[in-house]
C-alpha cells in the first residue's frame, strides 16, 4: 500500500497520506508524489476540485525525523531538504489554479500544519490540533507557516502560535479562522467530499476566475483588482458553461457544466 494515496472520482481529486503508524510523517518519497499528484490535478480536465487528508486518524506530524538523517549535515543540506523536496508540494499548491481543500483530523504539527495551511479551505473532525511546533525544537516554520499563518489568523495570533508553539484544539481553531467548519471526526470524510461535490458542481472556469482573482487581489490595489476582474468577467462570460448556466435557471433544471 501506497504512503501516498490518489485517486479521482467525479471530478474530485484526493490525495490522502497514508503512514498512520507515523502520525502520516512525511518521507522524501511521499514529498514527491504529494507533489506529483498536485501537478497531475491541475493539468487533468477531468478534475474540477482537490482534496488533501491524512489517513488513521492524523493529518500529518511533519516531516519524519529519520529523514534528518538522510541529507547532508551542513547548512546547505539543510536548506536544500526544504528547497529541493519539501517546497516542491507548496510551489505545486501555489501554481494549482483549482480549489484545493483540506480535511484535517488529528494532528497538524510543524511542518504538517504548513501544509495544511496552503489550502484554500480546511475542515477539521473533532479530534484535530493544530501547533507550530518548530519552536519547541529551536526551529522556525519551514514551509511556509511565516507567510500563510498571518494571512490566515492576522499577524499578533500568528506570532503568538509561532513563538509558543501552543496547540489549538478545534474549537479554537474554528474561532480563530483556521478552519471553516468542524465536524465529528467520523463524518469528517462526507463533510469534504460533500463540500468538495457542491463546488465541483459548479461552472469549472467561472470557479477557477474566482480563485486566480481572489488570490491576485491579496497583492493588488482596488482599482488593479478591478480592471482583472473586468477581463475575468469578459472571459467567463463568453464560455458555453455561462450560456448553460443562464439557460438553466430559465428552464429551471440542473445545469450541465463541460469546463469550456
Amino acid at each position: 500500500m501506497s504512503d501516498i494515496e490518489y485517486d479521482v472520482a467525479d471530478h474530485v481529486a484526493t490525495i490522502r497520506l497514508n503512514r498512520p503508524h507515523r502520525k502520516n510523517a512525511f518521507t522524501l518519497e511521499m514529498i514527491a508524489a504529494w507533489a506529483d499528484a498536485l501537478v497531475d490535478a491541475e493539468s487533468n480536465p477531468d478534475v474540477r476540485v482537490v482534496v488533501v487528508t491524512g489517513a488513521g486518524g492524523s493529518f500529518c506530524s511533519g516531516v519524519d525525523l529519520a529523514v534528518l538523517q538522510q541529507i547532508e549535515q551542513t547548512p546547505l543540506g539543510a536548506k536544500n531538504l526544504l528547497t529541493k523536496h519539501v517546497h516542491r508540494v507548496a510551489h505545486a499548491a501555489e501554481a494549482l489554479s483549482k480549489p484545493y481543500l483540506a480535511a484535517v483530523p488529528g494532528d497538524a504539527f510543524g511542518a504538517g500544519m504548513d501544509m495544511a495551511l496552503l489550502a484554500d479551505i480546511r475542515l477539521a473532525g473533532e479530534s484535530a490540533r493544530f501547533s507550530q511546533a518548530y519552536i519547541r525544537v529551536g526551529l522556525v516554520p519551514g514551509d511556509g507557516g511565516c507567510y500563510l499563518l498571518p494571512r490566515i489568523v492576522g499577524t499578533a495570533r500568528a506570532l503568538q502560535l509561532m513563538w509558543t508553539g501552543g496547540t489549538v484544539g478545534a474549537p479554537e481553531a474554528l474561532a480563530l479562522g483556521l478552519v471553516s467548519g468542524v465536524y465529528p471526526d467520523a463524518q469528517l470524510d462526507a463533510a469534504i467530499l460533500a463540500l468538495a461535490s457542491e463546488i465541483a458542481s459548479q461552472p469549472p472556469v467561472a470557479v477557477q476566475m474566482i480563485k486566480r482573482s481572489t488570490r491576485l487581489g491579496e497583492r493588488h490595489d482596488l482599482r488593479t483588482a478591478l480592471d482583472l476582474i473586468s477581463s475575468h468577467h469578459a472571459v467567463v462570460m463568453s464560455t458555453d458553461d455561462s450560456s448553460e448556466a443562464r439557460r438553466a435557471l430559465a428552464e429551471k433544471r440542473s445545469p450541465r457544466f463541460t469546463g469550456r
